[in-house]
C-alpha cells in the first residue's frame, strides 16, 4: 500500500493553488449576516408575479447549489494534479453548500411555508431546470473526460446560474430588494473565482493534448454549450416571458456563456459584450462593498482584511494591456468588459504575484513548449 502523503503548504507545485486558497478564505461569509428581513417592504411592495418569479428563480439556483456541491466537486477531485489543488475544491464544495443554504434563508424570511413548501415541489420537478442539472450530473458521475467535467462545471458557475442572477441584480438596481442582492453579490463573488479558477485548471490539461485532441476537446464543449443554451432559452422564457424580461436576461446568459468560454480558453461564441447587458444589472457584477452599519448588517465588503472582489484577468495567462494574444473577437469582448466594469489586465499570474507567491514561468506556456 503506497504511503498517505501530508499536505505541505510550504510546497507548492502550482502557486495558483495557493493564491486561489487565500482568496476563497479571505472572501468568507455566512448568510446569516446579511439582514433579509429588512427587505419586507419592498417584498410587499412587488405583485403576485413578481413574487413567483423571485421565490422560483431562487429554486432553481438552489438546484443548481445543490448539484455542484453534493456532485460537482467531488467528481473534480477525482482528477487533481496536486493536494493543493484537492483542498481548494473543498473550500469551494463548502461555499456551495452556504449558497445553497443562503437561499433557504431568503425563502424563510419572505415567504410562507406552504409558498416555499411550492418552490421545491417545482425546483424537483420542473423539467427544464432537471435537464440542467441531469445533464451535469451523468458528465460528473459518467464521462471518463476529467476535462469534460470541468467544462461542465465552468459552463454552470460562469454560465447557467446567471439568468437566477439577472432579477436580484435588476431589482438592487432599481434600489429594491438591497439585503437579498447583496448575498447575491457574495455569491458572485465566490463564482467569479470557482469559474476562472476550474476554467485555468482545463486549460492546463487541454493545452497537454495534441492539436487534433485540443479540437476534439473543442467539438464536444462547443457542442454541449448549444445543448444547455437551447434549454435555457426555454428555462428563461418560461420564468421571465410573465414580466417581459426575457429577451434583456438571454443577452445576460449569451454575454456569461462568452465569459465562460474564455474561461476555458476558447472564442466568444455569441456577439454579446458588456456594452450590450442592461446596464443596471452590469453593474452589479462589480461588487464593490456596500456602506453598511457595521452592528446592524453587511454588505459584500465584509471581510477579514482587504479584498477585492475577484476579476476575469486574474486567470487570463500570459496577456498585456493591448490584447495582442487575443484574436479580434475576443479582444472587443475584453475591452467591452473593462470599460464597462473597470477591471484592468495586468498580465499573467496576476494574484499570485501579487499574493507574494513567486515569480515563476507560466505553466500553460510551458505546456505548450513540451509539446512541441
Amino acid at each position: 500500500m503506497e504511503n498517505k502523503r501530508a499536505i505541505n503548504w510550504n510546497n507548492i507545485a502550482d502557486q495558483i493553488d495557493k493564491a486561489t486558497w487565500e482568496k476563497l478564505t479571505e472572501q468568507f461569509w455566512l448568510d446569516t449576516r446579511i439582514p433579509v428581513s429588512n427587505d419586507l417592504h419592498d417584498w410587499a411592495e412587488l405583485s403576485s408575479k413578481e413574487q413567483w418569479l423571485v421565490g422560483h428563480i431562487f429554486g432553481g439556483l438552489t438546484m443548481l447549489d445543490t448539484v455542484q456541491s453534493e456532485d460537482g466537486m467531488a467528481a473534480l477531485s477525482k482528477d487533481v494534479r496536486t493536494q493543493h489543488e484537492r483542498a481548494v475544491l473543498n473550500n469551494i464544495q463548502f461555499m456551495e453548500s452556504v449558497h445553497a443554504k443562503s437561499y433557504s434563508t431568503i425563502f424563510s424570511t419572505l415567504n410562507t411555508i406552504p409558498e416555499i413548501d411550492e418552490i421545491f415541489n417545482w425546483s424537483d420537478t420542473n423539467q427544464l431546470l432537471q435537464n440542467k442539472a441531469q445533464w451535469i450530473i451523468d458528465i460528473y458521475h459518467n464521462d471518463p473526460d476529467p476535462l469534460h467535467k470541468k467544462v461542465a462545471n465552468v459552463f454552470l458557475e460562469t454560465c447557467l446560474f446567471y439568468s437566477g442572477f439577472y432579477t436580484p441584480l435588476y431589482y438592487a438596481g432599481n434600489n429594491k430588494l438591497n439585503n437579498v442582492a447583496e448575498i447575491i453579490k457574495l455569491i458572485l463573488r465566490d463564482e467569479s473565482v470557482h469559474g476562472t479558477y476550474i476554467g485555468y485548471k482545463f486549460q492546463l490539461g487541454n493545452k497537454e493534448l495534441t492539436e487534433n485532441g485540443q479540437q476534439k476537446q473543442r467539438d464536444w464543449l462547443y457542442n454541449f454549450l448549444y445543448k444547455l443554451y437551447e434549454n435555457e432559452e426555454k428555462y428563461a422564457a418560461l420564468l421571465y416571458d410573465q414580466v417581459g424580461w426575457t429577451d434583456e436576461v438571454m443577452t445576460f446568459v449569451r454575454y456569461n456563456a462568452n465569459k465562460a468560454l474564455m474561461n476555458l480558453g476558447e472564442e466568444p461564441l455569441f456577439p454579446e459584450t458588456a456594452d450590450d447587458v442592461n446596464p443596471i444589472v452590469i453593474n452589479g457584477i462589480s461588487t464593490t462593498t456596500v456602506n453598511h452599519d457595521f452592528f446592524s448588517q453587511v454588505g459584500n465588503g465584509y471581510l477579514m482584511g482587504k479584498v477585492e472582489a475577484m476579476q476575469d484577468n486574474d486567470y487570463t495567462i500570459g496577456l498585456d494591456n493591448s490584447y495582442d494574444s487575443l484574436s479580434d473577437k475576443s479582444r472587443k469582448f475584453k475591452k467591452s468588459e473593462n470599460k464597462i466594469l473597470g477591471s484592468d489586465d495586468k498580465g499573467k499570474f496576476t494574484i499570485a504575484k501579487e499574493s507574494g507567491a513567486v515569480e515563476m514561468e507560466d505553466p500553460t506556456l510551458k505546456s505548450k513548449k513540451d509539446n512541441k
